[in-house]
C-alpha cells in the first residue's frame, strides 16, 4: 500500500517537474519575444521621431509655418538642445 502511494507521488512529482521545465522554457521564449518587440518598438519610435523632424524641417524650408508651428518648432529645438547638453554633461563625468 505504501509502495503504491510512494510510486504515485513519484509519478506526480515527475509530471510536475516536466510541467515546470515546459513552463520555464515557454517563459524564456516569451521573455525573448518581449525583448525583440521592445527593441522593434524603440526602433519604430526613433523612425517616427526622425520623420517628424524631417517634416518640421520641410515646413521651415517651405516657409509655410504658422506662428503656432514656429513656436512648436522652437520648443522642440530647445528640448533637443537641452537633451544634447545633458548627454554631453553625462559624457564628461
Amino acid at each position: 500500500m505504501q509502495e503504491e502511494q510512494l510510486k504515485r507521488i513519484q509519478e506526480k512529482l515527475q509530471q510536475l517537474l516536466k510541467q515546470h521545465a515546459a513552463v520555464q522554457k515557454e517563459n524564456a521564449a516569451l521573455k525573448q519575444e518581449l525583448q525583440l518587440a521592445s527593441q522593434k518598438t524603440a526602433e519604430n519610435q526613433q523612425t517616427i521621431d526622425e520623420l517628424k523632424q524631417q517634416a518640421s524641417i520641410l515646413k521651415v524650408n517651405a516657409d509655410a509655418m504658422s506662428d503656432a508651428d514656429k513656436k512648436e518648432f522652437e520648443k522642440r529645438l530647445t528640448h533637443y538642445i537641452k537633451e544634447i547638453d545633458r548627454c554631453i554633461a553625462l559624457l564628461g563625468e
